[in-house]
């Protein structure tokens, strides 16, 4: 093999392999070129000379249906011998040939090729067999192979109806030994549609009903980690071009937003790996400190694109913030505390900060802001922790929006204050701008467009007010000292510009 690139730094390679970055040699014309502008300047003269022309490549990994396991759909095939399967082609009446691609599928082994043949629509589904042993096979087949019953059979080549290969052979020409498919599908494939099929479970005519899937479409977002836009997405949009193409689906693109979710790193800020020890198990989590505040935890971390160390005492925080509701909601004998009052009147402090956490919380859940909207929900839990009273509905509120982040602690104590239906069941809630309102706001001072400082002030603040405050302000003074005053502007409840000669 000629070397066609020099690698940087050596006259002469040891191996003439070298394909990165460099200067062209023994390449005629192009030697001297450095080997970007040369693999652009042979290209071109390519395409000239009508030779070539410049193309990208794509190779999709085929182990997605080639899974060596017991668990997973099978896959509705059937290999027989080169004489069955020209007998299945050549039916008059078709039989399974109706359903087989234009070129045979072929495998070989021991000499011999085994031809597929697939089983029609009215054999379907292919189910798994009941077994007591998953253990691989040893042939590098699945655990499947070693369940003779279920892989050998005999197969109607004209309807496609199979019988164990144990038993006698059936009466009929169109009988032939033939041998199952021993792969399955992953769980990768059946996640590239079933988005759809929760939808109409029931459904045992169609995938899904037309009429549903059009009210539905496709799901809003997709929450997955970065290596999912390969192993899955693209898989997945395969199958819904494929379901779009033949009148399943109403649109062809599987989801309209894409978002990533952050790795979970170990304590030492390594990925999660057993070889490097870091591992942590979620059920000693979960027996230490509850599901729920190891669910709020992962929650609290952090923004959800961010990588994220796991820390233990992170979750112990976490752990004490629901101790705290449960201390504010119930007492020590299990019952309702006193501090709920049955009056539905709660002071201004409480009312006002209710509204603005149900505005905080709901915001921060439609943007994904999980981690903020529970410091919102801790920072409210503290104040009524320091409330004497305050209202059964503003407990109940409360719960609600905590519910979908610890939903069990959230439904016990829903069900301690005597509601008759889950709070999963109750709408959320909803906030009333004028509750949020408050009297004062924060004026800006500026000195020539430059900001020299702020104050809260009243709302309503004329123009005169506003300037007498500026002119309190020690860092404003400092630049208007031998200055002429030659312009107000003035937004109220916003900023106050002085403009000076």
């Amino acid at each position: 093999i000629e070397e066609v690139i020099e690698k940087p730094g050596e006259e002469t390679a040891d191996e003439p392999l070298y394909t990165g970055h460099g200067k062209m040699v023994n390449s005629g014309a192009y030697t001297g070129l450095d080997s970007k502008i040369g693999l652009r300047q042979i290209t071109e003269d390519l395409e000239k000379s009508n030779r070539g022309k410049a193309a990208i490549n794509y190779k999709l990994r085929d182990w997605l249906f080639s899974r060596q396991r017991y668990w997973g759909e099978p896959f509705p095939i059937v290999w027989v011998e080169e004489e069955s399967y020209h007998r299945a082609v050549n039916l008059k009446n078709g039989g399974v040939a109706g359903f087989l691609p234009r070129e045979p599928v072929t495998y070989h082994s021991d000499g011999v090729t085994y031809f597929a043949l697939p089983l029609p629509a009215n054999q379907l589904p292919l189910e798994l067999p009941e077994t007591d042993n998953y253990q691989p096979s040893g042939t590098g087949e699945s655990p499947l192979a070693n369940i003779k019953e279920w892989v050998e059979v005999w197969f109607d080549i004209d309807s496609g109806e199979t019988k164990p290969a144990g038993m006698k052979k059936p009466e009929g020409d169109n009988w032939v030994p033939a041998r199952r498919e021993t792969n399955t599908m992953p769980q990768w494939a059946g996640s590239c549609w079933y988005h759809l099929r929760y939808l109409d479970p029931g459904n045992e005519e169609l995938l899904i009903d037309p009429k549903i899937e059009k009210y539905w479409k496709t799901p809003d977002i997709y929450i997955g980690g970065a290596e999912h836009a390969v192993l899955h997405l693209l898989y997945a949009r395969f199958w819904h071009y494929f379901l779009s193409d033949i009148g399943v689906v109403s649109d062809p693109e599987p989801y309209k937003k894409l978002f990533h979710q952050g790795l979970i790193m170990g304590e030492d800020g390594e990925k999660m790996s057993k070889s490097r020890g870091n591992v942590v198990n979620p059920e000693e989590s979960i027996n230490q400190y509850g599901a729920d505040s190891l669910r709020l935890y992962e929650m609290f971390m952090g923004p959800l694109q961010d990588m994220k160390p796991w820390n233990v005492r992170g979750i112990e925080g976490v752990s004490r913030f629901l101790k705290r509701v449960w201390r504010i909601y119930i007492d020590r004998e299990g019952a309702i505390s006193d501090h709920i009052a049955d009056s539905p009147s709660d002071s201004p402090a409480t009312e006002r900060l209710l509204h603005e956490t149900i505005k905080k919380v709901t915001e921060d859940i439609e943007n994904l802001r999980f981690n903020t909207a529970i410091s919102q929900m801790m920072i409210f839990s503290n104040h009524l922790q320091k409330e004497e009273r305050f209202s059964r509905q503003t407990g109940k509120t409360f719960l609600t929006l905590l519910a979908p982040f610890a939903p069990h602690i959230a439904e016990e104590i829903w069900a301690r204050m005597g509601c008759a239906s889950p709070v999963t069941n109750h709408s959320w809630p909803e906030y009333d701008p004028k509750k949020i309102a408050t009297a004062k706001v924060k004026l800006v001072f500026q000195v020539n467009g430059k900001y020299r400082g702020d104050a809260t002030v009243n709302k309503g603040l004329s123009q005169d007010e506003a300037l007498e405050a500026a002119k309190d302000h020690q860092k404003v003074t400092n630049h208007l000292e031998g200055k002429e005053v030659k312009k107000i502007i003035y937004v109220p409840g916003k900023i106050l510009n002085i403009v000076t000669n």
